[in-house]
């Protein structure tokens, strides 16, 4: 009698990071393949996707911050998610560590790894940013940049010293990139929305300032459109300071490599990303800027050529050929990162069903740039310039159409179609951050009730003597 055949093994799929190359690769994944085929497990510190693109909207308000993301568990039936910090990857013995946010690390075993770590904020030794800078990375920051600016205008109303006001309604943006000058557009936008129920502060208190370390602001939508965003943000009174860098903001003094100072409250750093640090406690192969090294069809490389078995990387964490321009890596930004993950997730299974994957290949469809409401700018194809309300209807068309899961979709635009009808809310939110601060207050012992001082008089100090006395004696 032949012995009864052994179940066949179910390789397990490791998926680092569930942000958009997590998600649309477990996506494709899970549609291509049955539960019987393979194990989809997805790692993150956050149990969330964010859509990056519409965090300068939701800093505005102009969009909940709750539709901004989504949900893993929900977006993603059928696949393991896993909360915690990646800490280490050892793929050569296939395994990678994770730090829960309770509780002792532990490791998880795979067959096919999938890094989509993301990025970070790229910060410099500059004295003060650690301590007074905000970062504009995720969902969590926009909301409270928002709550911050919006508690400023409601604590300069209330004061009347000159130089307070001042430095509480200066508002200071590092980085001129996408996230810097979507950023300060729209909070500015918001804030002479908010003053309109100020009578003591006027537009002309408001002062935002923009620093940017190169000659040019949003490079990638073309020097032209560029230069058309430097005049509109000009003429909204922002300051813009080009071939300036900062040099310290020491207890909210800001201080430029032009020599200029001043005092600023809010300080918001979007000055570029880079690779996730994790990647340097791995025994995958980097580049000198810590990224992964790639191949175009999305798997992992050493640095002669050949394949790292089992391993595959995408998005801001990898170095990608960029096929459609030969010589260069694809940038990190959503339109990328949303493709590569649908492409990682299809070549994976197009490997476990025996088959050749691939190469990556994507020709821009262009860039879309929000400046606050009804104002946009958008290059097309690398031909076509809009700018105006057509551009800013071709952003919120484009990223609310990219934008995973059907509810967020109909949310999003259900919200936006309420404020046509609706001012959007200006209300500051600060205990937010830390609400059970009052609780705390009023659980602290009060002082003791201090003693009457006895009167200088002798003969009142007698009277009330006997008026003690017979308050005791009844």
């Amino acid at each position: 009698m032949d012995a009864p055949a052994r179940p066949r093994k179910i390789p397990r799929v490791l998926i680092l990071g569930g942000g958009t190359v997590g998600l649309y690769s477990a996506r494709r994944l899970l549609k291509r393949l049955g539960k019987h085929e393979a194990a989809i497990v997805v790692v993150d510190p956050r149990s969330y996707m964010t859509y990056y693109p519409f965090m300068p909207e939701v800093a505005a308000g102009s969009i909940d911050p709750r539709h901004a993301v989504a949900p893993l568990r929900r977006a993603l039936p059928g696949a393991d998610v896993l909360q915690g910090k990646v800490t280490e990857i050892r793929h050569a013995e296939r395994r990678v560590q994770i730090a829960p946010e309770e509780g002792e690390p532990y490791w998880v075993t795979y067959d096919h790894l999938v890094v989509g770590l993301g990025s970070i904020a790229r910060t410099l030794p500059i004295p003060g940013l650690a301590d007074e800078a905000i970062g504009f990375k995720n969902v969590e920051e926009a909301i409270a940049l928002r709550n911050h600016v919006l508690g400023r205008i409601d604590l300069a109303a209330s004061t009347w010293d000159v130089e307070l006001r001042r430095r509480m309604l200066t508002f200071t943006f590092v980085g001129g990139g996408f996230a810097g000058i979507e950023a300060i557009a729209e909070l500015e936008d918001l804030a002479r929305d908010a003053i309109k129920a100020y009578p003591s502060v006027n537009e002309e208190d408001l002062h935002f300032v923009l620093v940017e370390g190169s000659g040019r602001i949003l490079p990638e939508v073309g020097e032209e459109l560029g230069g058309y965003t430097l005049e509109q943000l000009r003429t909204r009174n922002i300051t813009i300071h080009l071939n300036t860098f900062l040099t310290s903001c020491v207890d909210r003094h800001v201080v430029l490599s032009s020599g200029i100072e001043f005092d600023s409250e809010t300080i918001v750093w979007t000055a570029g990303v880079r690779a996730n640090p994790v990647l340097v406690n791995s025994d995958l192969p980097l580049d000198e800027m810590g990224r992964v090294t790639c191949s175009a069809d999305l798997q992992v490389v050493r640095p002669d050529g050949s394949v790292v078995d089992g391993a595959w990387a995408a998005g801001d964490c990898a170095a990608v050929p960029d096929l459609a321009n030969p010589g260069a890596f694809c940038p990190p930004n959503a339109q990328h990162a949303l493709r590569e993950g649908s492409h990682l997730g299809e070549n994976l299974v197009r490997v476990l069903q025996g088959h050749e994957p691939t190469p990556y290949k994507h020709a821009n469809v262009g860039a879309v740039a929000s400046l606050g409401m009804h104002k946009g700018v958008a290059q097309m194809l690398g031909r076509y310039k809009v700018r105006g309300l057509l551009a800013w209807i071709l952003h919120r068309t484009y990223h609310v159409y990219a934008m995973p899961m059907v509810n967020r979709k109909v949310k999003i635009a259900a919200g936006w179609t309420a404020t046509m009808f609706f001012r959007r809310e200006v209300v500051a939110l600060g205990a937010l951050h830390d609400p059970r601060a009052e609780f705390r207050a009023a659980s602290v012992p009060g002082a003791p009730r201090p003693e009457p001082a006895a009167p200088a008089d002798p003969e009142i100090a007698g009277s009330v003597a006997a008026a003690e006395g017979d308050s005791s004696a009844t």
